[in-house]
């Protein structure tokens, strides 16, 4: 059933089925179980079903997984469940991948193809005949959250900036993922001038995408040879902390690339190593008594969701502890286990209805706590919370860029 490049890892998840202890733990906490009985639950197509897997052989009620790592992450005897149900996936897909899955993958072709008529492109995605005709065509739910495309890219931007500060901490590189490129232009401006605020000297290489939606949907050799490019770009200056400001990206360059995909190129080793999360990095500085408490108040009260993929990578949720340091600024952790895009699960035709019951509790918690504005670490969680609310939802670096008066 595994690709050669997946071999080994396969194996090692496999050696952790015999720790499965059958304590259903894992069921009660899949978002995705407890609201549709499409989905027989991890356990089920996980460690169980994976003792009984020949060839291609996997019951395809496994595609209903969402593929947001819960399950392995509560899991008490450590059994890698998500990671043997993303490689199972990939096998059963193999042959027969829609070609749906395989355009939304590619987020750096849309972001080409959608810049140079932005205006259009976003005009004609709010137009209901022309999401029928893409739900009934394509596969994507009329419904489902749309990126914005913006009309600057950030590398655009990037070559008319100039620092207004001088460096005093040495080099960071800065890493923006896809989205970052081409529609959370905003984020990775305020990211960098946050940064160079603090002082340090921003550099952002040329970089393309992680891989990370091709890899979610099953397309691994296609994957494999993003995450590895990317790995070589952003491998530039030996040693200096790369700060990426989308969590899911960064979790795809700390491990996922390698335990689910088997890439043990030495780059990705070396990029692994030293990638942090925006709000990771900067409240180890503020640990270490080296962030500027200098804040101007920001007199308002948010929610704020921790994305699966950002909470797998085992940090806690940073961002809730560095944005309680802004005076004025109450944070409410909304405490929901998924918001239901999963990445690119929620837009599909047939598992739009699954995200959204999903993601109801933390819809109900943002409009309860402020339904104007909201705060979330990853973009696809952003445009799927803001759809679904109402509610402007960004970036934590933005509410500290606000508090340092950049704004």
């Amino acid at each position: 059933m595994f690709d050669a490049a997946s071999q080994e890892h396969a194996t090692l998840a496999r050696a952790s089925l015999d720790q499965c202890l059958k304590c259903t733990i894992c069921e009660t906490q899949c978002p995705v179980m407890a609201v549709t009985p499409l989905f027989p639950g991890p356990k089920f197509v996980g460690p169980q079903a994976e003792r009984y897997r020949h060839g291609d052989s996997v019951d395809h009620s496994l595609d209903y997984c969402s593929s947001c790592g819960t399950c392995t992450l509560v899991c008490p005897q450590g059994v890698k469940i998500a990671e043997l149900n993303s490689v199972a996936r990939a096998a059963m897909k193999k042959d027969h991948m829609p070609v749906r899955d395989q355009i939304i993958s590619r987020t750096t072709l849309m972001g080409k193809a959608m810049h140079p008529v932005a205006p259009v492109a976003n005009w004609a995605l709010r137009l209901a005949p022309v999401r029928w005709i893409m739900e009934k065509v394509i596969g994507i739910h009329r419904k489902a959250a749309m990126p914005v495309a913006s009309t600057q890219t950030f590398s655009s931007w990037l070559k008319h900036h100039t620092s207004s500060t001088q460096p005093t901490r040495g080099k960071v590189v800065f890493f923006h993922g896809c989205a970052g490129e081409y529609f959370e232009v905003e984020t990775s401006i305020k990211t960098v001038e946050l940064l160079e605020h603090l002082g340090f000297q921003v550099v952002t290489p040329k970089q393309g995408c992680c891989g990370l939606a091709l890899q979610s949907n099953g397309l691994f050799d296609a994957a494999r040879t993003y995450v590895r490019d990317l790995s070589a770009q952003l491998d530039i200056e030996p040693g200096t902390p790369i700060i990426g400001s989308a969590a899911s990206c960064v979790g795809m360059l700390k491990h996922e690339a390698r335990e689910i995909m088997g890439v043990d190129d030495p780059a990705l080793i070396e990029v692994g190593a030293r990638v942090r999360d925006a709000s990771e990095f900067l409240l180890d500085l503020a640990e270490r008594g080296e962030l500027p408490l200098d804040f101007t108040p920001v007199p308002l009260t948010v929610a704020y969701h921790a994305p699966c993929q950002l909470k797998g990578q085992g940090m806690g949720k940073p961002a809730l502890d560095l944005l309680r340091l802004i005076p004025g600024l109450t944070v409410v952790d909304a405490e929901a286990t998924c918001c239901g895009i999963a990445g690119t699960y929620g837009f599909k035709k047939e598992k739009y209805d699954i995200g959204q019951a999903v993601g109801k509790p933390l819809f109900d918690a943002v409009l309860e706590v402020n339904p104007h504005l909201a705060v979330c670490d990853t973009e696809t969680c952003r445009w799927q919370i803001a759809a679904a609310t109402g509610a402007q939802v960004v970036h934590p670096v933005w509410l500290l860029h606000k508090a340092y008066g950049l704004s």
